[in-house]
């Protein structure tokens, strides 16, 4: 018993360890490194659309491997019209008149 808890303890540990990204940087290189000066490629991040939302009985006796829906992805895009405004139009902003708009 102390074995297997040691055991699950120590590679708990090891994964908590090496789950951060470690940098190149040490010392004064990291102290001043300046990310402005370094081209870095954006990341476009995906999220599907089509969900199933079923409740009760339809939700139990819901079959995924028959599911012939085709995934739609959609990127995710961040700024809204919100963060174009300022002052008390931003804090007066009120989402639902959007579409009456």
């Amino acid at each position: 018993m102390r074995t297997t808890v040691s055991t699950l303890l120590i590679v708990l540990l090891s994964v908590g360890a090496f789950a951060q990204k470690r940098s190149d940087f040490r010392g004064p290189d990291y102290k001043n490194y300046k990310p402005w000066l370094h081209k870095s490629q954006p990341i476009i991040v995906y999220t599907l659309t089509n969900k199933t939302k079923l409740q009760g009985p339809l939700f139990k006796n819901y079959k995924p491997w028959q599911n012939q829906l085709e995934s739609k992805y959609i990127p995710i895009v961040f700024g809204s019209e919100r963060s174009k405004l300022k002052g008390p139009a931003y804090k007066n902003y009120k989402p639902w008149l959007k579409n009456k708009q």
